[in-house]
């Protein structure tokens, strides 16, 4: 059974604004090391851009307020495991990306990410991705919506990642 993945974050300032500048030059490039990244199935695109085909209509979370632009970074998609997208996540250009959040994003009074076990056919709508993470900032970590500090199996059991498997994805990640 896959996973999913939602992320969201806020631009402190229009996304046009030159401080975002950064964000945009990497963006392309994270996106396509994601698709190459081992544990990846698929992710979706939006509608307004080339690319991967839209799960949906787009929306956003309660915590979205309009910047003027229309949009804030959000992504979606499905992994094989939690450590695969744990891997991927925290290492490589993405964790590079990562550490400079600061200079771009509001700081979140939301979980910048929910994780839950896709159990539908298909692949999960961006309204589902919404609900779950709503879920997550009001109830906490559960096996409805969960982080990487307290995922949950299958079964919706607690689970510890396994880390050697981790370093052994970011080391071969490191040698391609």
């Amino acid at each position: 059974m896959p996973l999913a993945l939602y992320t969201f974050g806020m631009f402190a300032r229009p996304s046009a604004d030159p401080v975002n500048d950064g964000f945009h030059a990497l963006n392309d490039r994270v996106l396509l090391s994601v698709d190459q990244a081992e544990g990846m199935i698929a992710r979706s695109g939006y509608a307004s851009d080339p690319g991967p085909a839209s799960w949906g209509p787009e929306v956003y979370p309660r915590f979205y307020e309009e910047r003027g632009d229309g949009w804030s970074p959000a992504t979606l998609s499905l992994w094989t495991d939690l450590e695969a997208m744990f891997a991927f996540t925290y290492s490589g250009l993405h964790a590079a990306a990562l550490s400079r959040g600061r200079e771009w994003f509001e700081k979140p009074a939301w979980p910048p990410l929910a994780i839950w076990w896709h159990r539908d056919a298909g692949y999960p709508t961006w309204a589902d991705a919404v609900r779950r993470h709503e879920h997550l900032h009001d109830f906490g970590p559960t096996a409805i919506a969960f982080t990487f500090k307290a995922p949950f199996d299958e079964t919706g059991a607690p689970v510890k990642l396994n880390k050697a498997r981790i370093q052994a994805l970011r080391s071969a990640r490191a040698e391609s």
